[in-house]
């Protein structure tokens, strides 16, 4: 069975955690083997006149690169990584951490455990407070 629908399933709780206002972070992460691509960080900004953004960090051996994307494009980007080279994506919320884990044979599970962040991200609070939704 193919891992996507339950990254697909994944992702839905990254859209909620933002429209409820308590997505904190995001990080894919744990490769296979040693890669060039280490993380990818997934942070939420607001950009010129107040739009949402969601800024991917691809954070390699010698560099970081920076870029910006809807909530749909960033899936569209994130999602292929998963299985290669990134094996766990996490979701910190303010409600609790969820992960997206590829286990050896590749079959995929999503596993809820309790918060590490007791506030969501700055950028969420802000939208918040200026009644910016998604």
């Amino acid at each position: 069975m193919s891992y996507q629908p339950v990254f697909a399933l994944f992702w839905e709780n990254v859209k909620k955690s933002i429209q409820n206002g308590t997505y904190a972070k995001l990080t894919l992460a744990k490769t296979i083997g040693d890669t060039e691509l280490k993380n990818i960080y997934v942070r939420p900004v607001l950009l010129e006149n107040d739009v949402f953004s969601l800024s991917l960090t691809a954070k390699y051996k010698t560099e970081e690169i920076e870029s910006f994307h809807t909530l749909d494009e960033a899936f569209m980007i994130l999602a292929p990584f998963m299985n290669n080279p990134f094996l766990t994506a996490l979701l910190f919320t303010t409600e609790n951490d969820i992960t997206f884990k590829l286990n050896k044979k590749r079959v995929a599970s999503i596993i809820e455990q309790a918060p590490t962040f007791k506030n969501a991200s700055d950028v969420i609070m802000e939208m918040q407070s200026k009644g910016i939704s998604i």
